[in-house]
């Protein structure tokens, strides 16, 4: 057994989400973690709402209420969603709480103690029709580097370099698009080119990266530099040291306390656990593996920015130092980058009504339905397109026609002809090359899994749900009926396979495992589901927020990634339909909802 840290990009908590991002973040980590615990690891997935920085405070403006409660509203929105879909955190959180404040300032401290955040004059830049700081990620332009019409004041988003604004050929401001006027500013800078060596080194042993994520990850080292990790700016963490902290209009930039979020989640879950070291197996133990999952471009943040900032804390740059109380902190296992989905062909932006958000989604389609397409079909490797009509295909003639009807044929003529599982006479070569192939799929279908190959993973899969509907039209168990005994043994072997099929299913497609297992007299909880409970703040009582966390280890009726053999004599009921058969009508409705918004 080893110990998995499954650490998942923070969605910002400016709006609900669409289903760009949770087919970047959200499924395949979720994939990923579902099967490593039914592969018998021990996994800590966290992720939370990232809260800070200049959109929310913008929009907080706009709306004429408080960045916190722009913040504590769609924390809601966003934490139903990720539920809904089945997203099996240990905790989903949120950047606001005491708890986090407190980690991001003691990785703050400490990296400066060691020398790591050195202190800069900067040019920040002003609205002249305002006199307030207008924030680098509100300024845009044309790329110094690259030419790109559009980059940010803080990156390039085309070329992924980092950029400062007052470099930016003709910068504006995405607010009002004047021209910002630039002013100086002290800062504290991460040191970075202090790092280059050991991030460097460290780079070079990941070798089973995404080659993409790898290369792109090795070439930011080219033209590295000290990055700003503070901000003025009102809303944020304040930054801990002596003449700053009283500072209203200076606090630590949102790049840098998000990503501490994945470790101040661990401590926030061992805090809620009773064992407020817990999360230390995850993180200190050189043995645990990481793994964190993201769209491309965030692909800097945590093959640059987090491993430097880890790396800072335990001393582990050109400078050394020492670790602080947490210790020397793993360095991800894995970095992994999903490309963009597009949307009928063109890029999602809420803005330009061009976006179709989870809970849309949700509330008219089943959740294994958009599970199913993501993992099929979604960015895993390259760029891919959502279209209502590929969605209605996929979900009528793989979910519904192949998976839900080899369910719902097998337990249909279980229930007519026996009611219960049959016990299974001598088997033919037939039958038992069947349950031969469902069983060697465990082992391809868990290593394409465990290594991101989602896609191929869930493929094979399928395959094997029409290797089972082939199975059922050759030997024709409908004519056998003055046969009892090999309709026994035909139908018995079917329902095995339906079994196997549902598990190797299950990390994909939670909610219909379940139904599956229910369909074929199952009892028990063999496909967890997340909850969301409503907890107060660990260190502010006064201070209510929903997290997401779930019960995943239920004891034996939980399904381990290996067959189960099924019972003779376990009743089987009348079934119903495990999968919603599309209407074609609903390909044109989507589109004029796409137009009308």
């Amino acid at each position: 057994m080893s110990r998995i840290l499954s650490a998942v990009a923070w969605p910002y908590a400016n709006g609900p989400r669409h289903i760009g991002h949770v087919a970047g973040f959200g499924v395949p980590s979720d994939v990923f973690s579902r099967y490593m615990r039914m592969a018998g690891h021990d996994v800590l997935m966290v992720s939370g709402t990232d809260e800070h920085g200049t959109p929310i405070l913008v929009q907080a403006e706009q709306e004429g209420v408080s960045p916190q409660e722009l913040a504590d509203r769609y924390n809601r929105v966003i934490t139903q969603d990720l539920a809904d879909l089945g997203l099996s955190y240990d905790l989903f959180t949120r950047t606001t709480t005491r708890n986090h404040y407190a980690v991001v300032q003691e990785m703050f401290r400490t990296v400066h103690k060691n020398g790591y955040m050195v202190e800069q004059t900067t040019m920040g830049a002003i609205s002249p029709s305002t006199g307030r700081t207008l924030p680098d990620r509100y300024i845009e332009g044309t790329c110094p580097i690259c030419g790109y019409d559009g980059a940010r004041g803080d990156q390039c988003d085309n070329c992924g370099n980092q950029l400062d604004a007052i470099d930016l050929i003709n910068p504006h401001s995405r607010i009002n698009g004047e021209t910002p006027k630039f002013v100086e500013s002290e800062h504290f800078f991460l040191d970075l080119p202090a790092f280059v060596d050991a991030l460097s080194s460290w780079l070079q042993t990941r070798t089973e990266w995404r080659p993409n994520v790898l290369k792109f990850s090795l070439n930011l080292l080219d033209e590295v530099r000290p990055r700003a990790m503070t901000r003025d700016i009102d809303w944020g963490i304040p930054i801990p040291l002596p003449g700053w902290e009283e500072n209203p209009n200076k606090r630590l930039y949102v790049w840098f306390d998000a990503v501490i979020g994945y470790l101040s989640a661990s401590i926030e879950w061992a805090r809620r656990s009773g064992d407020p070291e817990a999360w230390r197996a995850f993180w200190n133990d050189p043995e645990a593996r990481s793994y964190y999952f993201m769209g491309k471009d965030n692909i800097t943040f945590h093959s640059q920015i987090w491993p430097a900032e880890l790396l800072g804390y335990a001393g582990g740059g050109s400078r050394g130092g020492t670790p602080g109380e947490y210790g020397a902190l793993n360095l991800p296992t894995e970095v992994v980058s999903s490309e963009f989905l597009t949307m009928e062909g063109k890029q999602f932006s809420s803005s330009r009504g061009v976006v179709i958000y989870v809970r849309d989604v949700l509330s008219r389609y089943q959740p294994d339905a958009l599970r199913y397409f993501i993992s099929v079909a979604g960015p895993e490797n390259q760029d891919s397109d959502f279209t209502w009509s590929d969605f209605k295909r996929r979900t009528n003639d793989e979910l519904v026609a192949g998976w839900g009807n080899l369910v719902n044929r097998t337990a249909s003529m279980v229930h007519k002809n026996f009611g219960e599982i049959p016990a299974p006479g001598q088997r033919l070569p037939v039958d038992e090359a069947l349950l031969a192939q469902t069983t060697t799929a465990f082992g391809r279908v868990g290593e394409l899994i465990g290594g991101h190959r989602h896609r191929a993973g869930i493929s094979e899969a399928m395959r094997m749900v029409q290797e089972a509907n082939r199975y059922i039209s050759e030997t024709e168990p409908w004519k056998l009926k003055t046969d009892p005994e090999r309709l026994g043994t035909v139908l018995h072997t079917a329902a095995q396979a339906v079994s196997d099929c549902n598990t190797l299913l299950a990390p994909f497609l939670p909610h219909s495992a379940q139904r599956v297992h229910e369909a074929f007299g199952g009892t028990g909880t063999f496909s967890p589901l997340p909850r969301i409970d409503e907890v107060s703040d660990l260190d502010d009582p006064s201070r209510s927020y929903p997290v997401i966390t779930g019960d995943y280890r239920l004891g034996s009726t939980v399904a381990p990634w290996q067959p189960r053999a099924i019972v003779p004599g376990t009743v089987v009921p009348q079934p119903t339909p495990v999968f919603t058969k599309l209407d074609d009508s609903i390909v044109e409705e989507e589109l004029a909802r796409l137009r009308e918004g």
